[in-house]
């Protein structure tokens, strides 16, 4: 078998493999010998046909089932005697060997890229520093005493806080349009759940009052209609309730899980759950940081047929996030170029977090395995169960041992990175956008 290798722009290679005849021969012939045990042809018995016979009848098509399989299996020597590792899968084109009894073909695939030596030291890596402050634990106990508030009829006018039922018919140039009614529809004033031109209209309406109000809609309005135009609405109250705020007591406590009410164990139990949020913000944060850090200072071309798989998984994903039936995903509604980019940089990294494995030879962490498993079984109501689940699964067992020594991975590029610290705080890592 004779092989030669061409290189093409960027990653692409075009190897050419040349099979001698007598390889198709053999191939051919034994074929049709064990045709011959099998085959049924009017005026031989069963197993006694003759190889020419059969040759006669069944050599084309034999002759072209032996082509396609030793293509095939020469592919597979080819690329392992040249030492290419190709990424994605071929495309192979016979030559015309029309007239000849041996076969060449090329086959043109994308190879791995390779990297001389990466890069760690080099890295910058801005480290994000954050705590739970008694401040913090103070907003967020004020937060759940706003989110179990009851709502208390006042006789009086509405104010910013208050809720008001109201009764609602917008027209936009004098017409009723999709979505401009409602009825007994609740409207909390400064809590922006309805446009803040109608949440505004309703500072100072009493129950039973009638009003109109001008609103204006914003030029990005989701309902394109009456996107960037104004409204009118004429709006009737039917009731303003102010906020009734619930104390801090046992009770409070109870409806969070502290079976006795103890404060001391509510403020504990919640800011517990506080540090477990921002250890994993933290987490997540740090490890963006160290990624992108990798990333910059070790540029590689990215294979495209891994980026087009990529492509496919992050469609597939949008489609469940949108409750859509993966089947229904076509190009006209998630068009390939909005994942595009993001494909491309997980191919890269991922490609990169492999070579910083084997080359700074990283091997997986059994203990922190058990103790990422302890911590993911511990918010179950039966943890040995999960922890059983994990250990019998393979599948499961392999995206967390995968997702550890990533982890691990970053702990290595952050022992070797210039690392600066900033200081941040619960608040703004938790309404973060990354």
């Amino acid at each position: 078998m004779q092989v030669s290798i061409e290189t093409l722009e960027g990653l692409e290679r075009r190897m050419t493999v040349q099979v001698p005849a007598e390889t198709i021969a053999q191939a051919v012939e034994k074929k049709l010998r064990d045709l011959t045990k099998t085959v049924r042809i009017d005026g031989f018995r069963p197993g006694k046909v003759p190889l020419k016979v059969v040759q006669q009848k069944y050599g084309g098509p034999v002759r072209q089932e032996v082509i396609g399989d030793v293509i095939e299996s020469s592919y597979r020597e080819a690329i392992t005697q040249e030492k290419v590792r190709p990424a994605g899968m071929p495309n192979i084109e016979s030559i015309d060997s029309e007239g000849k009894e041996e076969i060449s073909y090329t086959a043109t695939f994308e190879v791995y890229p390779e990297l001389d030596k990466i890069k760690l030291e080099s890295i910058k890596i801005v480290k994000t520093l954050a705590e739970v402050t008694d401040a913090d634990l103070e907003a967020m106990v004020k937060k759940l005493r706003e989110q179990n508030k009851q709502w208390s009829e006042v006789k009086q006018a509405a104010k910013k806080g208050d809720q008001v039922i109201v009764d609602f018919e917008g027209r936009v140039d004098g017409e009723l349009f999709e979505g401009g009614t409602g009825n007994d529809m609740p409207v909390e004033i400064g809590a922006g759940q309805m446009l803040e031109d109608f949440e505004s209209g309703l500072k100072g309406i009493s129950a039973g009052e009638e009003k109109v109000i001008q609103v204006k809609f914003p030029e990005n309005y989701h309902g394109k209609e009456v996107a960037g135009k104004k409204a009118e609405f004429i709006i009737k109250a039917t009731r303003v309730s102010k906020a009734q705020l619930p104390d801090i007591d046992e009770e409070f406590a109870k409806k969070f899980g502290i079976e006795d009410g103890d404060l001391d164990k509510f403020h504990a139990d919640i800011r517990a759950n506080m540090e477990k949020e921002l250890s994993q913000r933290l987490k997540v944060e740090n490890k963006n940081a160290v990624m992108m850090g990798l990333l910059e200072e070790n540029q590689l071309i990215a294979p495209s047929a891994l980026v087009a798989e990529e492509v496919k998984t992050l469609k597939m994903q949008a489609a469940e996030r949108m409750g859509r039936d993966k089947a229904s995903i076509d190009d006209s509604s998630l068009p390939d170029d909005l994942f595009k980019e993001e494909a491309q940089k997980r191919v890269q990294l991922g490609l990169l977090v492999n070579e910083v494995i084997k080359s700074e030879i990283i091997e997986l962490d059994n203990t922190r395995v058990e103790s990422a498993l302890d911590d993911l079984a511990a918010s179950y109501d039966d943890p040995g169960k999960l922890k059983d689940y994990y250990r019998h699964n393979q599948e499961a067992r392999a995206r967390l041992e995968s997702m550890v020594l990533e982890e691990q991975v970053v702990d290595h590029i952050l022992s070797k990175a210039t690392v600066a610290e900033k200081q941040s705080s619960f608040e703004e890592l938790m309404n973060s956008s990354n």
